[in-house]
């Protein structure tokens, strides 16, 4: 469940995504060693680089700073979602329907315990993978699903 600052930073990030052609994965406003970060990831169909992350992160600090809705210090990361992110919110799920997919389950189900298919659904936690057939499956059955790369 996302915190104010989080939702906020969501709202922030969809407003200035939209513009740039990217699309904000998540939001995550957390405390690591003492220290406050504001994380924000993004992607876009083709990839980002570097370039998308600095530019995205130059205008989302412009926005949140004139609204300063942060009372304490923190630390301000755009990046990408790599490619070992496993899916993990409704928002993600529903933005990657149609893309192919890496599921690799706790328990294997019909003797199968990883596969790779097409996001085709995602309904209040459960999600629909086709491959040579059609799975359907609780999310917390699988250990990852994760978008699918080849190299």
């Amino acid at each position: 469940m996302a915190n104010k600052t989080e939702l906020l930073a969501l709202e922030i990030g969809d407003k200035i995504a939209e513009g740039m052609g990217l699309y904000v994965v998540d939001a995550q406003y957390k405390k690591e060693a003492g220290k406050q970060f504001l994380r924000l990831f993004i992607d876009k169909e083709e990839g980002v680089g570097i370039d998308d992350c600095e530019l995205f992160s130059r205008a989302f600090g412009e926005e949140i700073d004139k609204l300063d809705p942060i009372e304490m210090e923190y630390t301000l990361e755009v990046s990408s979602p790599g490619v070992d992110r496993k899916l993990k919110t409704e928002r993600e799920f529903l933005h990657y329907i149609g893309r192919d997919v890496d599921v690799k389950l706790f328990k294997a189900k019909d003797g199968i315990k990883e596969f790779t298919g097409v996001l085709s659904g995602y309904d209040n936690g459960t999600v629909t993978v086709t491959c040579d057939n059609e799975v359907t499956l609780d999310v917390k059955e699988a250990a990852f699903i994760r978008l699918h790369f080849e190299f």
